[in-house]
């Protein structure tokens, strides 16, 4: 992925963010940075992992979200900012990504993000090395652990920031973390329980997604931490529009539908991968 194209995203994800008030759309993106709509829309898909339209919508929502929590404006003012020509329109789309109406969303007093503004990075040295460089997560960590939080949020609904940071300490502690890397660029990260055989946070960075860093994290995990044991994770159930790929990416390295579940309020599923198989192993 050349730099000058990773450059050309940033330009048009900044365009976007200083324009969330307005009208937006592919058309109207690709006209303010000169590019043909079906150029831009491989190319945003190609980097970001997302559509422009997903992207932009999400973004959208999640600074709805936010009046909805922090502000008193009425909820067809939010609606109509947030590009929706009615309460309606608005409250439709919005329970499909936050499952709970507006209204329910603003009595909750809970904000989190769907989609925080996307940071590049913007030296991507992809290579098999790179996905390799896993290491056991240290306190030093955290700070870019953090950061590295705002662009796989998508994948962790209800996430709340304080509530991680604590937990994510304690996983430093007991060395059961992990951090990807290239370079200084956190790439990847996971956490898991020894005790449970879960893993309780993976995710990789939305630029490395097509790389295979989430197979090389689990490979890692089930080689050296968990062998032998079933490994369990939640994700998003069947359906969900609020899903980037989560579920289809954790199908994709194996895992099978276990019970469903209700987390922090959230409809998720409990997906299981079966303990490796070794070579020569006749069990």
């Amino acid at each position: 992925m050349n730099g000058h194209k990773i450059e050309n995203i940033a330009a048009v994800i900044l365009y976007i963010e200083e324009h969330l008030n307005e009208k937006l759309d592919l058309d109207t993106v690709a006209k303010a940075v000169g590019y043909s709509k079906y150029h831009l829309h491989r190319m945003f898909t190609d980097t970001v992992g997302l559509t422009l339209h997903d992207y932009i919508q999400r973004r959208k929502l999640t600074e709805a979200a936010k009046l909805l929590v922090f502000s008193e404006k009425p909820i067809i003012e939010i609606a109509l900012t947030a590009g929706y020509e009615s309460q309606q329109a608005f409250a439709s789309v919005f329970k499909a990504m936050y499952k709970q109406t507006p209204l329910e969303y603003r009595q909750n007093k809970f904000f989190y993000p769907l989609q925080l503004e996307f940071t590049l990075n913007k030296n991507l040295s992809v290579s098999d090395t790179v996905i390799q460089e896993i290491s056991y997560a240290a306190p030093a960590d955290i700070p870019d652990w953090m950061n590295f939080i705002t662009l796989v949020i998508d994948g962790f609904p209800c996430l709340d920031e304080a509530a991680h940071l604590e937990q994510v300490k304690q996983y430093i502690q007991r060395r059961q973390a992990l951090v990807m890397r290239d370079g200084p660029v956190m790439t990847g990260a996971a956490a898991f329980s020894h005790q449970t055989g879960s893993i309780d946070f993976m995710a990789v960075h939305p630029q490395y997604r097509r790389y295979g860093a989430a197979k090389a994290l689990l490979d890692f995990i089930m080689r050296n931490l968990l062998v032998g044991r079933e490994v369990s994770i939640t994700t998003f159930r069947t359906g969900d529009k609020a899903d980037t790929g989560q579920r289809e990416e954790y199908q994709r390295l194996g895992f099978a539908e276990a019970e469903l579940l209700t987390e922090f309020g959230y409809p998720t599923q409990r997906l299981i991968l079966p303990p490796k198989q070794e070579k020569g192993d006749n069990g």
